[in-house]
């Protein structure tokens, strides 16, 4: 292993009171790596907390865990942290942001352009996920990954690699998957848990968003807006956002799918996919934002308006498409769409 994680390794065995946390509003890699985590901790006998700003996911309320995660740290002062699939401290929730000493804290990622910001920084872009990152983390403490650690740990595999499809899905994450499922994990009894979690509220949302989605250079980008009315008028929250921009990246002509959401504090948060060498990373970045070549978002002040032409705009650029004007007439290309 690298000597970082025999550091990482070392600190689990010899310290306590441990926070845990993944970035705000957590996906499945980040609330799956946060769970397995504290599964490693509760069978090592250590004290922790897992923080996150609304409690557990509705959308991933089925994982067991071994202590059910908290909404305010109420005066805890951790001898650690540790913080998943998070790029920058920025990504945290406030509280988590304020309560860490990067000089007792671990940085565990897998994203391209990671601040390192802790004390111990594994951050390994050829990762598919951080949930395989805490699977070496077990191997380390010779844990089996059986029961509901190796579920968190599948269900951060799966949320990343799009249950395998991805091209960042290697042998040795088959491999790992094929591990947990001899261990005794059920993949049909998994995936009616992860697909079985919809709400009416995510289906008047996606409703609402694929049916006003813009495509533009020539139909090559093609763009999913969500503002807050939306969501307070669907009774849909931002969990329920989740896979809208997959559902665009299927579209035949599109070669950079990408989900703009209205946040409360005048940012707009941006996620893109893309296949095989169309690089949205590189999007990100003139964004501020990074991630994968396939995978990556932003957070960015200013209106949705002005973000969608920045997003057209680098898009063309990077992947040298043909948009005269850098940033279509929305309204033109998605009576198009609808016609």
């Amino acid at each position: 292993m690298q000597p970082v994680v025999d550091k990482i390794l070392h600190v689990l065995r010899t310290e306590d009171d441990f926070l845990v946390a993944g970035h705000a509003t957590p996906d499945g890699d980040a609330y799956g790596s946060a769970v397995a985590v504290c599964h490693l901790l509760s069978r090592m006998g250590k004290q922790f907390r897992h923080y996150t700003s609304a409690g557990a996911p509705d959308t991933f309320d089925w994982l067991v865990h071994p202590e059910a995660p908290r909404s305010s740290l109420q005066g805890f002062i951790p001898s650690w942290s540790i913080i998943l699939d998070s790029s920058d401290s920025d990504r945290l929730d406030p509280e988590v942001r304020d309560a860490l000493v990067p000089e007792r804290t671990v940085n565990i990622d897998h994203h391209l352009g990671n601040s390192l910001f802790g004390a111990l920084n594994w951050v390994d872009a050829s990762e598919p996920s951080v949930g395989t990152m805490i699977a070496k983390l077990a191997h380390g403490l010779d844990i089996p990954l059986t029961g509901d650690l190796g579920e968190a740990v599948y269900l951060a595999m799966v949320s990343d690699t799009g249950h395998f499809s991805y091209g960042n899905t290697r042998p040795e994450t088959l491999e790992l998957a094929a591990e947990i499922i001899r261990l005794g994990l059920n993949p049909g009894d998994f995936n009616a848990k992860f697909e079985k979690s919809w709400t009416p509220q995510r289906i008047r949302l996606w409703s609402h968003a694929l049916g006003s989605a813009v495509l533009h250079c020539g139909g090559q980008i093609g763009v999913i807006r969500i503002n807050r009315d939306i969501l307070r008028n669907t009774g849909a929250d931002d969990h329920d956002c989740d896979g809208l921009v997959e559902v665009m990246r299927r579209l035949k002509s599109v070669r950079i799918a990408v989900s703009i959401r209205e946040t409360d504090n005048g940012h707009v948060k941006v996620s893109m996919r893309s296949h095989g060498n169309d690089n949205v990373q590189l999007v990100a970045k003139h964004l501020g934002g990074g991630g994968h070549k396939n995978a990556a978002g932003a957070t960015v002040a200013g209106t949705m308006d002005d973000v969608e032409q920045l997003i057209v705009h680098h898009g063309s650029e990077v992947l040298n498409l043909t948009c005269p004007d850098k940033a279509c007439d929305p309204a033109s290309e998605q009576a198009q769409t609808k016609a």
